[in-house]
């Protein structure tokens, strides 16, 4: 996607060969900021402090991190520590896990001195590959935002999304942002209510710049306002992403995800998940057993924003020595999801279909592994 009109990635290799580029997503929109991530350790605090974030971006950024380590120690041992560590950064976004999963599968079969070469290469692949999901769920949404526009007769079709599932939260293109970029490249005349997301106002900050690089027209509302908008006939769609799905169809998403999930289902207004296959944890029969990370309370008792001398500032929106709690996701159950939005088609959050779907994502790693056996016999 375009940054100031280039197409850029939110991560990628130094030119050194070994130090990770990232853009600081904790210093947008107001300053566009990359930081050099050179140890695991420096790439453990981009995860947990949210210079990145998204479950793809946070499973690339991990499995970069493992390479970091490897320059030290290519040892089991190593990968192992290492992996822990970075696993241990995020609790609720499952591609953590996963990245670090197929990092770790590739590179134990292999001699230790071909370990750090090798790593590269296939964190490398995991960015690669993650730009090519994203490209393909935005070409099943497209479908959807197209069917609803032949019922426009011209008129925009109006998108509601939550939070940022878009390319700053994936490697490129986004999951819920994936469909609304391709509609509006083309030609399709899209509008997108872009909730704030408040505690960390991640649409504000995030989706809203976005769109607004990408020339996508959009509207920033407060987050209690889907509702009201649904209500008066101008929401014709609702697109969000996903940290976590669960082998249900129950979604874990920023807080306030479920809340416009009730409003959707209320207003009979399609509401659908963009997601990565990577992000399905199939071990887990229901949403509700997923982990639901409670971060600083000072994400809520402060805000960061610019000030008109232009210098950027985090400012205390309470009286001093107020309490606040912070869930930093909650969850949607299927029952009020219509459909979820795959590299491999759209499917409905049922235990037949993500049965179907289950059986698709594992024949397709079977032949990733098969290929691999055949190059390097």
């Amino acid at each position: 996607m375009r940054l100031n009109g280039k197409p850029t990635l939110t991560i990628w290799l130094n030119e050194d060969g070994k130090t990770v580029d990232i853009i600081d997503q904790t210093k947008l929109p107001h300053q566009l900021v990359v930081e050099n991530l050179k140890t695991t350790e420096d790439a453990a605090r981009a995860i947990k402090d949210m210079l990145v974030r998204g479950a793809p971006l946070i499973g690339a950024t991990a499995a970069y991190g493992l390479c970091l380590a490897l320059h030290e120690d290519a040892s089991d041992e190593s990968i192992i520590e290492a992996s822990d560590y970075l696993n241990k950064q995020r609790p609720t976004a499952v591609n953590l896990r996963w990245a670090l999963e197929v990092m770790g599968g590739h590179l134990k079969p292999l001699p230790v001195e071909q370990r750090l070469e090798a790593a590269y290469g296939k964190a490398a692949e995991i960015v690669k590959d993650d730009i090519e999901v994203n490209r393909r769920i935005g070409l099943h949404g497209l479908e959807i935002i197209r069917k609803i526009a032949d019922k426009k007769n011209g008129e925009p079709v109006n998108i509601l999304t939550h939070c940022n599932a878009g390319w700053l939260a994936t490697t490129d293109w986004g999951t819920a942002t994936s469909p609304i970029y391709h509609a509006h490249r083309e030609g399709i005349p899209v509008h997108v209510w872009v909730d704030e997301t408040r505690p960390r106002n991640q649409g504000a900050a995030l989706t809203a710049y976005e769109l607004l690089h990408e020339n996508v027209p959009h509207t920033l509302i407060v987050d209690n306002a889907g509702g009201h908008l649904m209500q008066h006939g101008k929401v014709d769609i609702c697109i969000v992403g996903t940290d976590r799905t669960a082998a249900n169809g129950d979604v874990a998403n920023k807080i306030g995800t479920y809340l416009k999930a009730l409003a959707a289902h209320d207003n009979n207004i399609p509401f659908y998940v963009g997601l990565p296959t990577s992000t399905i944890d199939w071990t887990l029969n229901s949403g509700f057993d997923i982990p639901i990370e409670e971060r600083s309370e000072d994400e809520v008792l402060k805000v960061w924003g610019a000030l008109d001398d232009g210098s950027n500032a985090e400012v205390l929106i309470t009286a001093p020595g107020v309490k606040a709690a912070n869930p930093a996701f909650d969850v949607t159950p299927a029952k009020y999801v219509t459909g979820l939005i795959t590299e491999y088609g759209v499917i409905e959050p049922n235990e037949t279909a993500m049965a179907k779907l289950k059986h698709k994502q594992q024949e397709a790693r079977a032949n990733d592994t098969n290929n691999l056996v055949n190059e390097a016999s």
